[in-house]
């Protein structure tokens, strides 16, 4: 592992490098992130490298190459477009981002759990969770899953003690300070609230924005 300007650098077996810029999740984190994520996915020297995927997280950037290329001159050209990151979030804004705009009914098994927990009524819960734009601060978990910042603080809510087995595709979900949307059905312990289109799910990249729209 190895430091630098508050970054850390380590390697996850022989084929990914990763970048640490922080340690908790965090908005101005999550643009650095995603600002170099979107200079560096199509960077033609880290191609010529033989680095096959960049791979942003709230936290770190990944390189994932050929076991066998110039990890130095990756670490060189990557340690380059993060020092170039600015420092405040106007200038961190995502070049090239798209607004998805989501219809969801909000009919979720857990929206009264959500609402009890907040102190607050069903209808406020969805006043407050369609009112912000959120930021794609990384897709994971599984293919086309987006992870959601810009949650209202008072719906913050403890993942299910006991995860489900089947959530359906579609659900949108809030844990802890995410929001996330299944886009197949799978096990999942988050706080259901309502359905979406899951097929709304298949453009959408780190870096874009959603908002959600009340359907139904």
């Amino acid at each position: 592992m190895t430091e630098g300007a508050g970054i850390n650098t380590y390697f996850i077996g022989d084929a990914c490098l990763c970048w640490q810029l922080g340690d908790r999740i965090d908005r101005l984190t999550s643009l650095r992130v995603l600002w170099a994520y979107r200079r560096l996915r199509r960077d033609p020297e880290l191609r010529r490298l033989g680095v096959r995927d960049v791979v942003p997280s709230y936290t770190a950037l990944a390189a994932h190459a050929q076991p066998l290329c110039d990890w130095e001159a990756v670490r060189a050209a990557v340690d380059a477009c993060l020092a170039g990151a600015p420092s405040d979030e106007a200038a961190l804004a995502v070049q090239g981002a798209r607004r998805y705009a989501l219809p969801v009914v909000y009919n979720g098994e857990d929206l009264a759990r959500v609402a009890e927990l907040a102190g607050l009524s069903a209808e406020e819960v969805v006043k407050r969770h369609t009112a912000p734009e959120y930021l794609v601060a990384m897709i994971g978990f599984r293919p086309h899953f987006p992870y959601l910042l810009g949650l209202d603080k008072g719906l913050v809510a403890p993942r299910l003690d006991s995860p489900r087995l089947a959530v359906p595709a579609g659900a949108v979900g809030v844990a802890g300070e995410q929001t996330g949307i299944y886009p197949e059905t799978s096990p999942g312990g988050w706080n259901i609230l309502g359905m979406t289109r899951p097929e709304l799910l298949y453009d959408i990249e780190p870096g874009d924005t959603v908002v959600f729209e009340r359907a139904g």
